[in-house]
């Protein structure tokens, strides 16, 4: 039973993610100009189906999740401060490139590869985490990265900082969709209102593209990259694989979370590297090889944690 749910969770995972990747390869699909994907994925497909998702769940299902918002958030802060101080102070590189590695390091791939796998072990109520995870890391560490940068940035134009980085970022995140939709799907469970029928037909039509069109997306990413091996990316890959999950059951423990939750956010948190980074690196011109081979790293490793973690959490 339990071979059968890791081979149903991850194969059809990885197989997606291989076709993105041969199709940038052989030039089937231009991998270097990504931005229709990413705009189909983070702006409609991935909101539609976080925004029916979130409002479709019962009020306690949403309340329920507080416990993950805690557990992912500071297992995300924790390992995205440590690895910026690791390469601050070890590789003495810019902060412009410490905060977009540190994005990709803390920061797992929630839509590519969790939206599927939680989907997978969970079922239809695996999309509620994954968007809690998703809106939990577009609040804390996309905004934290797009401060470091953008006063890098203006430093090195010769212009002042602007006069409110934080409050500039935090808008900046919060009008994206893929963080407003589930935040109003939230709000819409909590005050207990209930979705129309047409509404969700419509919105899970174009969301059911999100799972797959993510992982395309990311092995299309990662196809454009060049794959380079040293012990900056094994540190980075050991980091998102092996020690974010670590982490993460070390404060289920500390805080006695119950079996159902401490479960979930493991898995979460045993997810690999995200692709927000290269994205970031591209759009700011930053160092995007050394990224790219930490996420193409991270990506191809987190099989074995996968695997342990779905054998461990859920042997049923």
């Amino acid at each position: 039973m339990t071979s059968s749910v890791i081979l149903m969770a991850l194969v059809p995972v990885f197989f997606v993610l291989l076709l993105g990747f041969v199709a940038g390869k052989a030039r089937i699909v231009d991998n270097n100009h990504v931005e229709g994907f990413n705009a189909l994925v983070m702006d409609f497909a991935l909101p539609a189906s976080l925004f029916a998702a979130t409002a479709s769940a019962p009020r306690e299902g949403i309340t329920g999740q507080a416990p993950v918002f805690l557990v992912f958030g500071v297992t995300m802060l924790v390992i995205y401060l440590g690895w910026y101080w690791f390469e601050r102070s070890f590789f003495a590189v810019t902060k412009s490139d410490a905060s977009v590695q540190a994005l990709t390091v803390g920061f797992p791939n929630l839509a590519g590869v969790g939206l599927p796998i939680l989907s997978t072990v969970l079922g239809p109520a695996g999309v509620v985490p994954v968007a809690v995870a998703l809106a939990t890391g577009s609040i804390l560490v996309s905004p934290l990265t797009l401060v470091i940068v953008e006063m890098s940035v203006a430093k090195l134009r010769g212009a002042d900082a602007p006069s409110q980085p934080v409050l500039t970022a935090v808008r900046r995140a919060l009008v994206k969709p893929v963080v407003w939709a589930p935040a109003l799907g939230v709000a819409v469970s909590l005050f207990d209102l209930h979705l129309n029928a047409l509404v969700d037909a419509c919105l899970t039509l174009i969301g059911n593209a999100a799972a797959g069109v993510a992982l395309f997306l990311t092995g299309l990413v990662l196809s454009a990259q060049s794959l380079r091996l040293d012990w900056r990316v094994v540190a980075a890959t050991a980091a998102a694989d092996v020690m974010r999950p670590l982490l993460a059951v070390a404060i289920v423990y500390a805080f006695h979370l119950t079996p159902d939750v401490a479960r979930t956010a493991i898995l979460l948190a045993a997810l690999p590297s995200g692709f927000f980074g290269i994205l970031f690196a591209v759009n700011y011109r930053l160092d995007s090889a050394t990224i790219g081979s930490m996420v193409i790293a991270s990506t191809g490793f987190s099989i074995v944690p996968l695997a342990i973690a779905i054998a461990t959490l859920f042997p049923g």
